[in-house]
């Protein structure tokens, strides 16, 4: 008979281990824990930084707030079906498609001889830009290669590329390029999986003719992404995929002295946590707890709900419109899509934790993005240019989490995105009166029009704080989240100690 702490105890144990899960594999260092330095092992792969990096470049990473992934590659043209059968997985993982699972015969045979039909004659790489701005977005992360192994830009060390299809123009450059013209700043995704390479393993070889060949695959994935670096120098950092696999997870001296040679090579050169492994296999963070990388990627379709689980570090959170479909799907039917409001509430929760949000699009064969995703973006758009100050640059803002929505902060500006509107009308703020700023003015961002403050001390709680009132117009209403500004100003400490407690 189980007794009640055993009951608890064994909750907390599935819930720990659905934490853990993280495409299908256990991944313990993404919720590791910083040991003390007593404590501490000593590493020769680990990571190469404790704190966060301070330079201009990852500053200006920190500040985008917004940001769009797109997925494309030759998986667009079956779009998750074929033959009239549906594939039951993610779009851009149909070349895994096995007979076994309801796949036609001979399916990656076919799959392989697709890029002969790649030809995106609606493709419109400043198209894709302008939606962007228009959404908002400060950065782009670009698919130049997925699993597959399908290149999208003429690459030397393959024929599988597409200089080889109908289309032949060298997609990763129209892209970079229509992107900066923007001003929009891209990253170059990379998926260290390719099951084209004849050489690539997901297990570690055993045999020695397979343990060479996979030395062959570890130079031609290294001498691609030199290339990529060097093909596209305004590129601001790499963002790697597929980085699991045991086979790269044994590389932990090789892929420590490439990121050496990537970072040498490309000086401010941005990478995340998920391009390798320490000597005992820990991704993301190593042995000791320490980030690997500059920010945390451990937040993929998933949001911290505490400023504390981000344990002080960079991090961004890439998130499909559909539950888990990153490449062009032709059906468009879900368990359900995301609206422009979820996204915008998850934009606003990330950005009031100090992380980056990005949104995923999957074009279709002929390039082009799903209407009804472009009608996501313009909404988010339409949504960003009222109240992008309230994203831009922020951070947290040492406050608890309000009801009513989420809170950012910059310089001595919070900012309130409101998406539970009191039916009274009345937004209580509370802050601790021995606070260093205090609320002065506050006004809606949209119109900048005043609205009445003032603060109180109603008894709410023993945490000793003041509360300041805010009162929206009796005729006020919005369908859509909302932003109040309250200035802070540090001279307005009349109000500490103003009240007199009971000596009790």
């Amino acid at each position: 008979m189980l007794t009640t702490y055993n009951l608890q105890m064994k909750k907390l144990f599935f819930i720990s281990i659905s934490a853990l899960l993280f495409f299908g594999i256990f991944s313990k260092e993404l919720m590791a824990q910083e040991q003390p330095m007593a404590q501490r092992i000593t590493l020769q792969y680990g990571s190469h930084r404790e704190g966060k990096r301070m330079d201009a470049e990852m500053q200006r990473w920190r500040e985008y707030g917004l940001g769009q992934f797109i997925h494309w590659g030759v998986y667009a043209i079956p779009g998750g079906h074929w033959e009239g059968k549906s594939y039951n997985g993610a779009a851009e993982w149909i070349r895994s498609w096995s007979e076994k699972s309801g796949a036609p015969a001979g399916w990656q045979k076919t799959y392989d001889n697709l890029y002969k039909q790649f030809n995106p004659t609606d493709f419109d790489a400043k198209a894709w830009a302008r939606q962007a701005k228009d959404m908002g977005a400060k950065y782009v992360i670009f698919t130049t290669k997925h699993h597959d192994g399908f290149c999208l830009w003429p690459s030397k060390y393959t024929g599988y590329t597409i200089k080889n299809t109908p289309f032949k123009k060298d997609i990763v450059k129209e892209v970079v390029d229509a992107y900066d013209a923007e001003g929009i700043d891209v990253y170059l995704y990379f998926s260290i999986i390719d099951w084209n390479h004849p050489g690539y393993s997901s297990g570690i070889p055993k045999a020695e003719k397979d343990s060479l060949a996979y030395e062959d695959f570890k130079q031609f994935t290294r001498n691609q992404l030199i290339e990529l670096l060097t093909n596209y120098p305004s590129a601001k950092g790499l963002w790697f995929d597929g980085s699991w696999d045991a086979a790269w997870i044994e590389q932990a001296a090789w892929t420590d002295e490439l990121e050496k040679e990537l970072r040498a090579f490309r000086p401010g050169l941005i990478i995340g946590s998920r391009f390798r492994a320490d000597e005992y296999g820990k991704r993301h963070f190593d042995s000791n707890g320490v980030l690997m990388g500059d920010y945390e990627q451990g937040w993929e379709r998933k949001l911290p709900s505490t400023i504390e689980q981000t344990k002080g570090n960079d991090w961004d959170c890439v998130m499909t419109i559909p539950p888990n479909q990153w490449g062009y799907n032709s059906d468009w039917s879900s368990s359900y899509i995301k609206t422009p409001y979820d996204l915008i509430a998850m934009l606003l929760q990330a950005n009031s934790l100090n992380g980056n949000f990005v949104i995923n699009f999957g074009p279709d064969g002929k390039g082009r993005i799903r209407p009804e995703e472009g009608d996501i973006a313009k909404q988010i758009g339409e949504w960003m240019r009222v109240n992008s100050e309230a994203v831009y640059g922020v951070t947290y803002a040492e406050l608890p989490k309000p009801d009513y929505g989420y809170y950012t902060k910059k310089g001595n500006k919070l900012y309130l995105t409101v998406f539970n509107k009191p039916v009274n009308n009345i937004i209580r703020v509370a802050m601790a009166k021995t606070a260093e700023q205090k609320p002065s003015k506050a006004y809606f961002l949209a119109d900048k029009k005043d609205l009445k403050l003032v603060s109180h001390n109603i008894g709410l709680d023993r945490d000793n704080n003041l509360y300041y009132d805010i009162t929206l117009p009796d005729d006020f209403s919005s369908d859509m989240p909302f932003v109040i500004v309250i200035d802070l100003d540090e001279a307005a400490k009349k109000d500490q100690g103003n009240y007199r407690d009971a000596l009790t």
